[in-house]
């Protein structure tokens, strides 16, 4: 199977869209356009690197703006694109990719059929473009002041991901270092590889000006859907020396039952996930039969869960977990918890709320036979 690198160029400064940060760092509708163009690819099962390209001095940045997604270390780029997309790709090498998708992390909303298409495009042909025919009637204004109209036949204009072979792009960056061109199927070209081309995308849009982010937020408010999920989960004392909740070990005078490590928080947030998502529930992606599980980490579980939402283009918006335990007292460890949540979700720690109470010594969980675990997930999806 081939192996496909992603190389997305965000090295610029974008003063032109204002906001007083570099473009890519600007939120759009509460996430960094960086993280947005990002995801659309590290959820994405035909992507095996991702490479990131960032401007000198964006180091911490860049890290907290994707920070939970799996990426390739940053590697700082040149004065011009091309200079930049050249290291990118020199960074790849060692890699070793058979395909290359160079994008720009200006078009944050690429969609996972223009990916597939680029793809499939590159068993056919070395290079993959996606075009969208001109509509507008274009004028020319001449050295007199006279416009004239341009005859808009056969005109389209190139969008990211543009898509290689590796090592032919590569070599043609290489060959081509000393010329400027403007991106990289004019390399490509420069370098004589034969070009396909697959229909671009009207919401790909490039973001550029004030007027750009204005319009992508109403775009996206009224794009998306929101979706609620709710999870429950109860384990058992037996005899042992911690406990681990919400994905931190906590030193107790007993332990909890469980296939896994029985972590009752992450089990109910890993369901409401799934179910905020309709992908069942947390038994049918880890059955306990399975010995391959036996005393796994829950945050496994978590992890596969976010990364479910993520492949369907989501993202997490809010989750609430609630503990309900006579002991161990939750209130020292609440921020640890947080924090953690968040990690392994791949979200901002604003973004979980962890809460306890008790059942008033009522109950299994008020006679310390266990402990139960209820949470809330709210998922943005895109709209079908």
């Amino acid at each position: 199977m081939s192996r496909t690198a992603v190389l997305i160029v965000a090295a610029g400064v974008g003063e032109r869209a204002g906001g007083g940060i570099p473009k890519q760092y600007r939120l759009l509708h509460g996430l960094p356009m960086l993280r947005r163009s990002v995801l659309a690819f590290a959820g994405h099962p035909g992507i095996a690197f991702v490479q990131v390209m960032i401007g000198p001095g964006q180091e911490s940045r860049a890290a907290q703006a994707l920070d939970g997604i799996e990426h390739q270390p940053f590697v700082t780029g040149g004065e011009t694109r091309q200079e930049t997309v050249r290291r990118g790709l020199e960074a790849l090498a060692e890699h070793k990719p058979d395909f290359v998708l160079i994008h720009d992390a200006a078009r944050p909303f690429v969609s996972r059929a223009l990916i597939d298409a680029l793809i499939a495009a590159l068993k056919v042909s070395p290079a993959a473009v996606p075009l969208v025919a001109v509509a507008d009637t274009l004028k020319r204004e001449t050295s007199n002041g006279v416009w004239t109209t341009v005859p808009r036949d056969g005109l389209f204009r190139a969008q990211t991901p543009q898509a290689f072979h590796f090592d032919a792009i590569l070599k043609a960056h290489r060959a081509h270092a000393n010329e400027s061109v403007t991106d990289d199927m004019a390399l490509a070209e420069l370098a004589g590889l034969k070009i396909a081309n697959v229909p671009g995308e009207e919401v790909n849009t490039k973001m550029t000006r004030p007027e750009d982010f204005d319009l992508a937020e109403r775009w996206l408010a009224g794009a998306a859907e929101f979706r609620t999920g709710m999870g429950l989960d109860a384990h058992r004392f037996v005899a042992g020396d911690h406990v681990w909740l919400g994905g931190i070990k906590i030193s107790h005078d007993h332990t909890l039952e469980g296939h896994s490590d029985a972590d009752a928080g992450l089990h109910a947030l890993t369901d409401a996930i799934l179910g905020a998502i309709g992908q069942g529930d947390i038994g049918q992606h880890f059955p306990p039969t399975d010995q391959k599980w036996r005393g796994a980490s829950s945050s496994l579980f978590l992890e596969h869960a976010a990364k479910l939402v993520r492949e369907a283009g989501g993202e997490i918006v809010h989750c609430d977990l609630t503990l309900i335990c006579e002991r161990p007292k939750i209130s020292p460890h609440r921020e640890a918890m947080q924090t953690r949540v968040a990690e392994i979700l791949g979200i901002d720690r604003a973004r979980v709320s962890i809460k306890a109470t008790t059942t008033e010594g009522m109950g299994f969980t008020g006679r310390r036979e266990g402990l139960a675990a209820q949470a809330i997930a709210t998922v943005r999806l895109p709209r079908a």
